[in-house]
């Protein structure tokens, strides 16, 4: 069944209810620990071990490149390339939720989840599942959960590792890795060191990062620990070109002078304890960011810093049991947050402050064991206090202050009709309210968004056995006041709710082991993203291609592996075309990358290639031919690890 929750688990229990009947019974839990053979059906599992033979060297990458998750260059020249679950276009990062061992990465804010500060070599997995999860994760889970589950220190072992890259475009890459565990503790550390003049001029990219962490456990249920993690970033900014500057030179740049900058701190700490057959657990973390940037028009600049704190608490209670011989999951949590920003500009000192309580409750029921039979129900109830002002713009006049209160359901059901054949389905209702960014430009002064309201389903089908696994779904969502940016209201556009949209179409995800060396897997995606009422009734959404298609074929032999892997992207719509009447749309591409790697000892050596064709594309453009940022072109690197 496709459960809402990437952080489900599954942990080995023995029920006393039902000791009489057999033994030890394995489920699989809410936002708890989790066993990877026992991850959510329907969903798509990125391993430690496909990762690094897909030599991808952030967490970014192998959501895109293994998992098939459509991504669109980042503007900033980083790795963090805006993720699109289900065709959200330009706002893809604010309806999907992305998690970190529990702890929530996506922002307040028009930005996208930073992951580039996450040592690739500290994860043990990646769990993608897709369609609406409000229950679990609230706001801005209509199109998905992707979550990343980091590495534990095995007992009485260290591991440790020296990781050197480089490649063109004046691109390298320093990683310095270990873990230490003894009886009862472990620690781990990471330090980081990556830079790249990129494709592109004025775009380049420079990032130090740190993640450590400690933990203290008594066995496999009991726990307390912390995480840091820190990052430090600049960046050059190349700007947007029209079509005719694009088919010219598209390496060039129109801002030499702009440039950004992000320095970013989190600290996590985190428990876990089994008291009196229930599962206790919670989270509290707290991230500081600074974000500033400089722009110039006409040699003269335009500079702004943003401070922005959010601190996270989620405390979360289990009972496993047992009703009339079936095992049964009952889960229920509160998350609060807090999140507040502040603007130090020449035209603006806003200060913005959003908090955020909810209450949740989901409770699982496994019947018919032989076919594995489950459904499950849950809901959640979400209230939010937003208040926003701006003593420098608006004359100390506070813009709003609004409470808003939101609901979120989910039926789901499995079954298994015949072997190795799984049947699933799930029904809900997801939701997204208008963050800060959203409200400060919005078509009537002071007057907040609405918030958005989907209404979900999805019906799907898998067949596994030990060489291959297959699974197919069709999926709607169907939207109220989806929140966008619409250019073709006010003078200059604005941020608004839409008149009624809606999400629809069919996934394909494939995987075959060919024999013990080759491997070959992929994802399809069909979406239509079109609005259902209103002027544009029938038209399509923009920056949403209708189709998309990852391929990977991989090869492991004695001390040796090679992978390939190839990615098309369909036609889209350029991103102010909402009555689609603009003459061209963004064209299609293809991109090819591939990698081999050889063992000799404790090292490893690499060459790995990206856009090996040379591809001129892009996936950005804001306006009909026009506000095009150019994707990178071909690029090699060579690689050594060593491990100790």
């Amino acid at each position: 069944m496709i459960r809402p929750c990437l952080l489900a688990a599954a942990v080995s229990v023995c029920l006393n209810a039902v000791a009489q009947e057999a033994s030890t019974v394995v489920v699989t839990g809410a936002r708890f620990d989790a066993e990877p053979s026992l991850a959510p059906i329907g969903a798509t599992i990125i391993s430690a071990d496909e990762i690094r033979r897909a030599g991808v060297s952030d967490v970014n990458a192998a959501i895109r490149k293994i998992g098939g998750v459509y991504g669109r260059q980042s503007l900033d020249g980083s790795p963090d390339f805006s993720l699109d679950l289900r065709g959200f276009g330009t706002n893809s990062s604010q309806n999907m939720v992305i998690v970190v061992d529990g702890v929530r990465r996506s922002e307040n804010e028009l930005s996208n989840p930073v992951l580039s500060t996450i040592p690739i070599d500290t994860v043990e997995r990646i769990e993608i599942l897709r369609g609406g999860a409000s229950v679990l994760y609230g706001d801005g889970a209509t199109a998905g959960v992707i979550n990343i589950v980091t590495k534990r220190a095995d007992q009485y072992r260290s591991r440790g590792s020296v990781f050197v890259e480089g490649g063109q475009f004046n691109t390298g890459e320093v990683r310095v890795s270990g873990a230490q565990a003894w009886e009862g503790f472990a620690a781990d550390a990471t330090l980081g060191r990556q830079r790249t003049d990129n494709y592109r001029d004025n775009n380049a990219f420079k990032q130090t990062q740190f993640s450590g962490g400690a933990q203290w456990y008594a066995n496999q249920f009991d726990r307390v620990g912390f995480r840091y993690e820190g990052a430090r970033q600049d960046s050059r900014l190349p700007g947007a070109l029209t079509e005719a500057q694009y088919n010219a030179n598209p390496r060039q740049t129109l801002t030499p002078d702009d440039h950004g900058s992000l320095d970013s701190d989190r600290l996590t700490v985190f428990g876990q304890y089994r008291l009196f057959g229930h599962d206790l657990a919670a989270d509290l973390s707290y991230r500081k960011k600074t974000v500033g940037a400089t722009y110039f028009d006409d040699g003269v600049p335009s500079a702004a810093t943003y401070d922005s704190k959010q601190w996270q608490f989620s405390p979360r209670v289990r009972k496993l049991g047992a009703i009339g011989g079936m095992v049964n999951e009952l889960v229920a949590g509160i998350d609060f947050t807090k999140w507040e920003r502040t603007t130090t500009a020449g035209y603006s000192a806003a200060d913005a402050e959003q908090k955020s309580k909810a209450l949740y409750l989901r409770d699982e029921l496994r019947f018919d064991p032989a076919h594995d039979g489950r459904v499950s129900v849950g809901v959640r109830r979400e209230i939010f206090d937003k208040d926003y002002v701006d003593p420098l713009y608006y004359a100390g006049a506070e813009l709003y202050q609004i409470k808003q209160a939101l609901n979120a359901w989910e039926l789901q059901a499995s079954y298994q009709p015949l072997p190795a054949v799984t049947v699933f389905g799930k029904l809900g209702q997801s939701y997204r309210v208008a963050n800060a960014d959203d409200n400060a430009a919005t078509p009537v002064l002071n007057q907040p968004l609405a918030p958005q309201q989907s209404h979900d389903a999805e019906l799907g089908v898998s067949y596994a056995n030990a060489a291959r696994k297959i699974t197919a779904r069709l999926f709607r969502s169907s939207l109220t006041n989806e929140i966008f940016f619409d250019p073709t209201v006010v003078r200059y556009g604005a941020n608004t709710n839409l008149d009624p949209t809606r999400r629809q179409g069919f996934e394909v995800d494939a995987e075959q082991r060919i024999n013990a060396a080759w491997a070959v897997g992929a994802h399809y995606q069909h979406v239509q993203a079109k609005f259902r009422a209103g002027v544009n009734d029938g038209k399509q959404m923009v920056l949403v291609p209708n189709d998309t298609l990852s391929a990977r074929l991989s090869w492991t032999g004695e001390g040796q592996s090679a992978d390939v892997g190839a990615q098309w992207v369909g036609r889209q719509r350029y991103g102010s075309d909402f009555d689609n009447s603009c003459s061209g749309q963004m064209p299609s591409y293809t991109t090819l990358d591939a990698r081999y790697a050889r063992q000799f000892g404790q090292w490893e050596w690499a060459l790995s290639g990206q856009n090996l064709a040379d591809k001129n594309y892009f996936s950005q453009a804001f306006g009909c031919k026009a506000g095009i940022y150019p994707s990178n072109g071909r690029q090699l690197k060579l690689s050594a690890r060593y491990e100790f």
